[in-house]
């Protein structure tokens, strides 16, 4: 059989979906790309068994409806080579060899049987429906993505808290350290819900999200998830387990407030980040009337740094110790020319805003205080 498809849209489609296949599969079928020409239509499906990626083309021929798996990295890094052209696919069916012909040449290669390509797990009975603009989406999970965990004890925190109510979703994600909180209002679902992706997933489907501009569509219960956009299909087991009540650590009333400009908070930070000391990366911040100062210091090697800002700030002076890192990941993660950063004591949690949210959204990025030792 034969079909023919545009070496630019498919090496672009090889390019996304293949971010799914690991290093080393159980099953060796799952080091493949699967190919399902029906009708006129090319549907290309990778894997690694917890995660399964879709992506639907258009064919600009074909003669027979065909499934076969070829190996994703040769196919891929072959026709990624090739500048844009059409390729015309030809299949034996009885030896499985696939020759790939383009302007000024040809590959061969063998193909596998597709029936042993696994099945993904979809959501079964009872499973629920959300609705989001894919820009708006892209923006939540984004910001969500740095905070993420790696904790093997509490496999809850290695991934992204999707909070869905009737009129609104938010989306978070916290290691313990930092906790970032997305609420997106005026999207709607018929029931209240939520669900808790890997952040495996949670990137590709980041990555899809940059590539689309229509409604996204999840579809989920309590161990599946699938997501659709108008090119890509994504399928993935969720986190089992019940998330922590995230709203109960967010602090009610952080009566210190200071208005800085985040650019230039961000480039102090880069700055006296290099003489922190290696260990804690520990950045001290005093606000007293109409100054930020951050500083650092490193007594191991005798080195420090200390740099001011102009602010707005309403309250009590006061120093706080951050861990600069995060610090600095936090509001590279917010948009806005300027935040506002809610403060109470030197021991308890800071709150960090934009200071102009977008309409129907609200953004808040919390960071756990470094005890300082003067």
């Amino acid at each position: 059989m034969r079909f023919v498809i545009s070496s630019s849209v498919l090496s672009a489609r090889m390019q996304t979906i293949g971010r799914v296949i690991v290093a080393k599969n159980n099953l060796p079928i799952l080091d493949c790309f699967l190919f399902e020409v029906k009708g006129n239509t090319l549907t290309l499906t990778a894997s690694d068994n917890e995660t399964t990626l879709r992506t639907v083309m258009e064919l600009s021929e074909a003669d027979a409806d065909i499934r076969f798996a070829a190996n994703a990295k040769t196919v891929q890094d072959a026709i990624k080579e090739i500048p844009d052209q059409p390729l015309e696919f030809y299949v034996n069916e009885k030896n499985m060899e696939v020759t790939v012909e383009y302007r000024n040449g040809k590959y061969n290669l063998m193909a596998q049987n597709a029936d042993e390509y696994p099945v993904p797990a979809t959501p079964g009975e009872g499973s629920a429906e959300l609705r989001i603009e894919a820009p708006r989406l892209l923006e939540n999970v984004g910001r969500a993505l740095f905070a993420t965990a790696d904790d093997a004890l509490r496999p809850v925190m290695n991934g992204i808290y999707f909070d869905i109510q009737t009129d609104s979703l938010t989306v978070v994600a916290s290691d313990g350290q930092k906790l970032a909180c997305s609420t997106s209002y005026g999207v709607t679902s018929p029931e209240a819900g939520s669900f808790i992706i890997h952040k495996k997933p949670a990137t590709l489907l980041k990555n899809i999200l940059a590539k689309a501009d229509d409604t996204v569509t999840f579809t989920f219960d309590g161990r599946n998830a699938e997501i659709r956009t108008e090119n890509y299909q994504m399928a993935c087991r969720l986190i089992e387990g019940k998330y922590p009540n995230y709203r109960s650590v967010i602090p009610k009333e952080n009566p210190n407030v200071a208005t800085v400009n985040r650019e230039a908070l961000i480039a102090a930070l880069r700055r006296t980040l290099i003489f922190s000391s290696v260990v804690s990366s520990l950045i001290k911040v005093r606000i007293d009337g109409g100054r930020l100062t951050v500083s650092s210091n490193d007594s191991e090697f005798a080195r420090s740094a200390e740099e001011s800002l102009l602010c707005d700030y309403a309250g009590a002076p006061m120093t706080i110790g951050f861990k600069g890192p995060f610090l600095l990941e936090l509001l590279n993660n917010l948009s806005g020319e300027e935040v506002v950063i809610r403060l109470a004591d030197g021991t308890r949690a800071g709150v960090i805003v934009p200071a102009e949210q977008k309409e129907n959204e609200e953004v808040l990025m919390l960071l756990m205080p470094l005890m300082i030792n003067d």
